[in-house]
């Protein structure tokens, strides 16, 4: 009786809240997205404005009041995993997805919720695990990419289905085994937590008629456990046709039909020029002839080559661009049957918004051997380059430098100094093991940057988790063929991140702080003169921007593993995150979006 009370009273619930929203909301159309990040009451587009600047322009929250910040309200989703949401706000109401892919909208002054999709699966193998980075808004709709790789668009004031449309075959591609490992490889009987295979967890971002999205897995590597269940213990990439070509497509906002679908590895010139070093002239110690004389065999690589995209793009609408970060080639980390740069994987690249035609790309790392996808969404900002004001597009790398590009050509302008430490950074691996600084995980993950166009200031968090990056042969016994493989294994060594202020106008660091663990989820600054992160350790924490100083700490019961978001409801400013772990990096699950505010 009691459960049934209980959804009796839900379903109430539901209904006056569609019906107050209905009453207020007025329609997300392209007028208000062009204006995004000058509404400093709503959080319409997952990076707040198109440029993915994440600035809030509120000050009611301030470094002089913040010490006071206190919890308003809870919701808790009912789902303990990997909870990486950024909210958006639009009229008073919050939209945001669950690890499960569950659309939930709540009022965003109360908590209460107004309405939930609940996603039905099409498959429970999965590549990447079940989280979800957040939804897209615009048309009436709310739009949202799948872990079983698809897309749905929902009705925004009620929650119910407009359409759903599957983006790849969920789970495609050629499964990895730990039998292909070396009988007396201790990783062959580690438990497999991921491997590749067709999926969605990036928000969308909705222009013109269009939704844009792109899929994970292309080129994820097969990820194993590590000790004490310590979820992302090794990564293995096989030499062979394994992966997926990866894509960014944009569909109809009103139908579901493709418009365009760009693809992020080529299927001509995918080998490039056979660079022996970074454009910014960091030597790879490639062997080119060995790599050219095993072309021939392997010239169709391209087929299964990666190349995910994992976060939102940028878009500038004057330009009619769009800006991309590309993932890790596949074979991830293992080069031999890939020769050649591996054309676009870990690149950062411009396509034409309204046909999907590439216009430039800029390579970070020629065949990558690391993992060191372009995977925090870049960041649009204007700047001067030797006395010229120049209009840029800078996004913080896996290897720990945060890369600065004119927006027009793609022409590398600089990077900054490293905002982690780096050990043996581009090294091959070897079969003695060599320990590399930034890994696979970082330098800067997936975590989306801030950027105060005021002071030049770019805020990014990092990671500090060292590699060991080996190669191996296993001999074909058992039925198994002979296997090339190399293993990256996460080491013992105290891991941990760093919370960096970076001017962009001169690439140098003006403050950073130690975190204790890495740095995993993304920054907001505000007007206020803060910068709010979460932490691993279940900590949300709020910092002088000027400064680096810790001015207010709140501690959660689950990893802080989610960008933080702030808006206005009736003259009150907000801060919202989602406090629900990942995994992957061992932090503690939960199921809590926590919003903050100033005592009435």
């Amino acid at each position: 009786m009691k459960i049934l009370f209980h959804v009796v009273a839900l379903a109430m619930g539901v209904f006056s809240g569609v019906a107050a929203w209905g009453q207020s909301a007025s329609t997300v159309d392209m007028p208000r997205l062009l204006n995004a990040g000058k509404d400093g009451k709503n959080w319409l587009i997952p990076g707040r404005d198109y440029g993915n600047q994440r600035f809030v322009p509120l000050d009611q929250i301030n470094t002089q009041n913040v010490k006071s910040l206190a919890l308003r309200w809870k919701f808790q989703t009912g789902i303990k995993d990997a909870f990486q949401t950024t909210p958006l706000v639009a009229d008073g109401v919050m939209y945001i997805t669950t690890p499960k892919n569950n659309v939930i909208a709540l009022d965003a002054k109360t908590g209460t919720q107004l309405w939930r999709y609940e996603h039905t699966y099409k498959t429970d193998k999965f590549c990447c695990g079940v989280a979800n980075r957040g939804a897209g808004l615009g048309y009436g709709k709310v739009f949202m990419a799948t872990a079983d790789a698809g897309l749905v668009a929902l009705d925004q004031k009620s929650g119910k289905s407009v359409w759903k449309i599957a983006l790849a075959a969920p789970g495609a591609g050629k499964a990895e085994t730990t039998k292909a490992l070396g009988s007396s490889d201790p990783l062959r009987d580690a438990t497999v937590t991921g491997a590749s295979g067709a999926g969605a967890n990036m928000a969308p971002l909705v222009y013109k008629g269009k939704v844009i999205v792109g899929i994970t897995g292309a080129g994820y590597g097969l990820h194993l456990e590590g000790k004490k269940g310590q979820k992302l213990g090794a990564v293995v990439g096989m030499a062979g046709d394994y992966g997926l070509r990866g894509f960014l497509a944009a569909f109809d906002v009103e139908t579901g039909k493709e418009v365009w679908r760009w693809h992020t590895v080529a299927n001509k010139g995918w080998e490039g020029e056979w660079r022996e070093a970074t454009q910014d002239g960091a030597p790879l110690h490639r062997d080119i002839a060995a790599e050219k004389a095993a072309f021939t065999k392997y010239a169709d690589a391209w087929k299964t080559g990666g190349g995910s995209t994992w976060t939102t793009p940028a878009l500038d609408p004057n330009l009619g661009l769009l800006f991309l970060g590309v993932g890790n080639p596949s074979p991830q980390m293992d080069g031999l049957t890939r020769p050649g740069d591996n054309l676009y994987t870990v690149s950062l690249v411009a396509l034409d918004v309204e046909t999907g035609k590439i216009r430039w790309h800029y390579q970070q790392v020629p065949h990558d051997l690391w993992g060191y996808d372009v995977a925090s969404p870049p960041v649009l900002f204007d700047t001067e380059v030797d006395g010229k004001h120049v209009a840029v597009v800078g996004q913080a790398s896996k290897t720990g430098w945060f890369y600065v590009n004119d927006r027009t050509s793609g022409k590398f302008l600089y990077k900054s100094e490293a905002f982690v430490p780096q050990e043996g950074i581009f090294t091959p691996p070897t079969k003695e093991g060599v320990r590399i600084a930034p890994g696979a995980g970082g330098g800067a993950s997936w975590s989306p940057v801030s950027y105060d166009a005021s002071s030049g200031i770019v805020y990014v968090a990092g990671v500090h988790m060292p590699t060991l990056y080996t190669v191996k042969e296993a001999p074909a016994e058992n039925g198994q063929p002979a296997q090339h493989y190399t293993t990256a294994t996460m080491t013992d060594e105290p891991r941990w991140g760093t919370l960096s202020a970076i001017d962009t106008r001169i690439g140098k660091i003006v403050w950073q702080k130690k975190i204790e663990k890495p740095l995993i989820g993304g920054v907001v600054a505000t007007k206020g003169g803060l910068v709010f992160v979460g932490e691993g350790n279940g900590k949300v924490d709020a910092f002088d921007a000027k400064t680096g100083d810790l001015l207010w700490q709140y501690a959660t019961e689950a990893g802080v593993n989610a960008p933080p978001i702030s808006y206005e409801v009736d003259g009150m400013q907000y801060v919202a995150i989602a406090s629900g772990g990942t995994p992957l990096f061992g932090n503690k699950p939960g199921d809590a979006l926590l919003v903050f505010a100033l005592p009435k």
